[in-house]
């Protein structure tokens, strides 16, 4: 299917469940096969592999580099000029520097992986990392579907690996309060959730998804980058950043910054092992043309298990970029350095002694590194970070089909809708394969 004649109906038909809800991924042995289940020494330094060094990428290896217990030891792109940018930062030899992953994870001197890949690799470099006895600091969203989030939560307890997602508001102490004050009563009986999100793109370089297929640059490894996802001709347009606006890559900013904003709902919602049981989204609008061509106007709305309603709208409004708690007796905006609450005197509540007290991490990828070495879990882990991801599929799954959808939290299905339920897993292309 190529990408570039693709609609909302052939996106539809061409994602569906593997054979016996499984994928072959025939690369990697488990970790247990390699000493995953061993600890690493309290005292020892980590040694650390980058596997997407762009944007997001570079500015993880860069934290990591401040980090004096970790040692940066190989940088994997599939783009010569970002994994060169990245080597001379790291101040790495050429050598260290690599285009495929696979040779990365063959590595047994490299204790964790750092993932900034497109989110259509998220799952696969994910896995092969863990089954290579490696931990694992993984962009938002987890996985690209609510399939392969299921896969990669169940292999890292099954494989016993350290999981931190980029979903870095956890480590900010003001979201950290507002979930704390919403979980102890502050302000009342929770009752509704507004995540404001952009919709428009924010397309970079001035391309508009119009742009005529042109020849593969020598510098960039197009086949690895395109790897589970369909075929598709090339154009820079499609790449790097602008990935994200392209349904077979991302779904735009319902996955983008939807995943930390519905991540802080989760958490303040006490929702981090279960999702929504029903979704349906209206005020859907996409681009009539081009590539870019996931949802860019929206309005989706969840409804809970205990009976909390939240909202996920697209807005041009900055302001309302964030989480919003509605309680029965107040309510607390939250989004990183902001904190506004009604009544305006919760603000000075501190939260005692025998009250709940919310996991306390200061700094993201120190606590990822904290937990590799202690081997206790992180600020947003595995599961948590799948069930905030999986809300975002959901959403866009709703934007798709245009209708109310049922979902059971504890299946993650969409029970008696065969139309639902082929959106669940992505499907991979060749040998790019999930295997149970």
């Amino acid at each position: 299917m190529k990408l570039g004649k693709m609609t909302r109906r052939s996106f539809l038909k061409g994602t569906m469940l593997g054979a016996g809800g499984s994928l072959a991924f025939p690369c990697f042995v488990p970790g247990s096969a390699l000493g995953a289940e061993e600890k690493v020494a309290a005292n020892s330094r980590i040694n650390l592999a980058c596997v997407g060094v762009g944007g997001m990428g570079t500015g993880n290896l860069r934290a990591f580099l401040n980090d004096e217990r970790v040692h940066v030891t190989a940088i994997c792109d599939v783009d010569d000029n970002h994994r060169k940018r990245a080597l001379d930062i790291a101040k790495l030899k050429e050598d260290a520097g690599y285009r495929d992953f696979r040779e990365v994870m063959a590595r047994k001197d490299i204790d964790a992986v750092m993932v900034a890949t497109p989110d259509h690799w998220h799952s696969l470099v994910t896995v092969a990392a863990c089954r290579a006895g490696k931990d694992v600091y993984c962009e938002k969203p987890l996985a690209a579907s609510i399939g392969e989030g299921r896969f990669v939560s169940d292999l890292v307890k099954k494989e016993k690996r350290v999981l931190q997602c980029g979903t870095w508001r956890r480590s900010g102490i003001y979201v950290r309060m507002a979930c704390e004050w919403i979980r102890n009563g502050y302000i009342g009986d929770l009752k509704e959730i507004e995540v404001g999100v952009p919709g428009r793109f924010a397309i970079r370089d001035g391309y508009t998804g119009l742009e005529a297929p042109v020849a593969v640059p020598k510098d960039f490894d197009y086949e690895m980058w395109l790897g589970p996802a369909p075929e598709a001709p090339y154009t820079p347009a499609r790449c790097h950043f602008n990935f994200r606006w392209i349904l077979d890559y991302s779904p735009g900013y319902i996955t983008d910054w939807g995943a930390h904003f519905i991540d802080v709902a989760q958490w303040g919602n006490n929702s981090d092992d279960t999702a929504p049981v029903s979704v349906k989204a209206s005020e859907v609008k996409f681009r009539d043309k081009g590539i870019y061509n996931a949802p860019e106007e929206f309005r989706v709305e969840y409804q809970y298990g205990n009976g909390v309603r939240m909202t996920m709208i697209s807005t041009t409004d900055g302001k309302k970029y964030g989480t919003k708690f509605i309680g029965t007796k107040g309510w607390i905006f939250s989004e990183n350095t902001t904190l506004i609450t009604e009544p305006a005197e919760l603000r000075r509540t501190k939260i005692k002694e025998n009250e709940i007290h919310l996991y306390e991490s200061k700094n993201h990828h120190r606590n990822f590194i904290d937990c590799v070495l202690s081997r206790k879990e992180t600020a947003a882990p595995a599961e948590a970070a799948h069930r905030a991801a999986s809300c975002c599929h959901l959403g866009t799954i709703a934007t798709l089909l245009k209708r109310e959808l049922k979902f059971d939290p504890k299946t993650e299905t969409f029970p008696g809708d065969e139309e639902a339920n082929k959106l669940v897993m992505r499907s991979m292309r060749e040998k790019w394969r999930l295997d149970a």
